[in-house]
Parts: C-alpha cells; structure tokens; sequence
C-alpha cells in the first residue's frame, strides 16, 4: 500500500538554530521551508521535517542515516567540517570511526548538534 509513497523522516530538536546550520551547511542538505512546526530538509527527494520541542533527550540508537558510495572519502570531507565520528566499546573501528561488518558493509556513526545518532553506511 505505501510501497510508491516516499517516506518522511523526522528528526527532534530543542536548538533549531544550530540545527539549520548544522543539516544544511556541514552536511549540505537542501533547506527548503520554516515552518512553525519544523525546519524542512530535502535530501535526494526524501524531506527530513527537523521538528522544535522543548526538550530533546537523544536516543542511544541511530535515529537517521545516509546510504553512500565511498564512505571513506564521506567521512573525510565531514571531519573537514568539523564532524567528529562517534567511537563505541566493542566495536573494532578503523582510524577513521569507519566499522566494517561481518558481511562487508562499512558503517560510521556521528552526532548533530542534539545528540542524535546519525549513520553513513557504505553497503557491501
């Protein structure tokens, strides 16, 4: 039934300001309206609606991420930016934060300014 309908993703935060910044200047989504409900993203069709509240408590998990073709050369233009990529127990990440899992994909994790846990993901 929803299989032809594009998703919406929504993403909270209680520093709207510094997340416009954030998912449209470092990672150069299209900002595309203010609205009094939320800041509306466009990334490759799909609307990212980053919704104000007045208070965010992030989730240990990762809430949003990209698929992308390179990771390694992602992850480098990012941290050219200032993204620091999240590093976790356990887990066996290259120099870069880059995980690659038992099947070959390769992951690497990141924060917006809320504390949201983001991905990039390099599928195998």
């Amino acid at each position: 039934m929803l299989g032809n309908a594009p998703p919406v993703t929504f993403i909270a935060t209680a520093k709207p300001d510094e997340a416009v910044a954030f998912y449209r200047d470092v990672l150069g989504l299209a900002f595309v309206a203010d609205t009094p409900f939320a800041k509306v993203f466009e990334a490759d069709g799909v609307m990212l609606r980053v919704t104000p509240v007045p208070e965010h408590k992030p989730q240990p998990f990762t809430v949003l991420g990209w698929k992308v073709a390179d990771i390694a050369a992602t992850v480098t233009a990012l941290a050219k930016k200032g993204i620091t990529f999240a590093r976790f127990p356990g887990v066996d990440q290259d120099a870069a934060g880059i995980w690659t899992s038992p099947d070959g994909g390769k992951v690497a994790w990141f924060k917006d300014p809320d504390g949201n846990l983001l991905s990039l993901t390099q599928f195998r």
